[in-house]
C-alpha cells in the first residue's frame, strides 16, 4: 500500500524568485477558487489542517509548499517529494494591476520551475466544461515537458451518479473522480502520484 506518512508546511512564496530550493520532485495543484483544492490536499495527506482554505474565494494569493514523505509497504522504503498549492484562479477581488502581476508570477512559476513533475488540475465534477478550466487544460498541454504529467481530478463527485461519473472520466484521459467528503478514490489518486514520481 502507498501512503503519506509525513506532511508539513515548508513556506509561502509570492513568486518563483523567493520559492523553496528545487532539490526534490514537486507536484503542483491548480484549480478554481472553491473547487476543493485545500480539502483534496488535506485528504491526500490525511492531515486535516495542512492546507488552509479561505472563506473568501480568491483571497489566498501565495504559493504554498509542503514537504511530503510517502511510504511504500511493498519495499518498506520512504520517498520524499513536495506538494505545491497554487492560489485558486477566478473570483479574486483585487485591482487589475495586482491581478496581472499575480497571474504573471504564477505563469513564470509554472513554466520555469524545473522540479515540477506532476500537474494536478482540479475541476468541479458538477461543472466540468467551464471555459476557464478548458483554457488551463490547454495551457498545461502546451507547456508540459516530456518529463511531466498532467492528472485531472474531478472533485465533488459524490454529487454525480455512477453513469455521469463514468462518462466524465471517459472524456478526459488520466483523470479521477474523487470526493473529499466521502474520501472516495483518495488512495487511488495517491498511488497515481507516487507512481508518476517514483516508478
Amino acid at each position: 500500500m502507498i501512503k503519506i506518512i509525513q506532511a508539513s508546511f515548508n513556506k509561502s512564496s509570492q513568486s518563483i524568485n523567493d520559492s523553496v530550493y528545487e532539490g526534490i520532485s514537486e507536484v503542483v495543484f491548480l484549480g478554481r477558487s472553491n473547487v476543493g483544492k485545500s480539502s483534496f490536499i488535506n485528504a491526500l495527506t490525511n492531515h486535516k489542517g495542512l492546507a488552509k482554505s479561505s472563506s473568501t474565494p480568491g483571497k489566498t494569493r501565495l504559493i504554498n509548499f509542503f514537504d511530503i514523505k510517502y511510504k511504500n509497504d511493498e519495499d518498506d522504503m520512504t520517498y520524499d517529494c513536495r506538494f505545491v498549492d497554487l492560489p485558486g484562479f477566478g473570483y479574486a477581488r483585487v485591482s487589475k494591476s495586482e491581478k496581472h502581476q499575480w497571474q504573471k508570477n504564477l505563469m513564470e512559476f509554472i513554466k520555469n520551475r524545473v522540479s515540477l513533475r506532476v500537474y494536478i488540475h482540479l475541476r468541479d465534477a458538477r461543472h466540468p466544461a467551464l471555459d476557464i478550466d478548458n483554457e488551463v487544460a490547454e495551457f498545461l498541454k502546451t507547456i508540459k515537458r516530456p518529463d511531466q504529467e498532467i492528472v485531472t481530478i474531478f472533485t465533488k463527485s459524490d454529487k454525480l451518479n455512477q453513469s455521469s461519473k463514468s462518462k466524465l472520466l471517459r472524456q478526459v484521459e488520466n483523470s479521477f473522480a474523487v470526493s473529499n467528503v466521502k474520501k472516495s478514490n483518495i488512495n487511488k489518486a495517491n498511488e497515481k502520484v507516487f507512481n508518476l514520481l517514483f516508478t
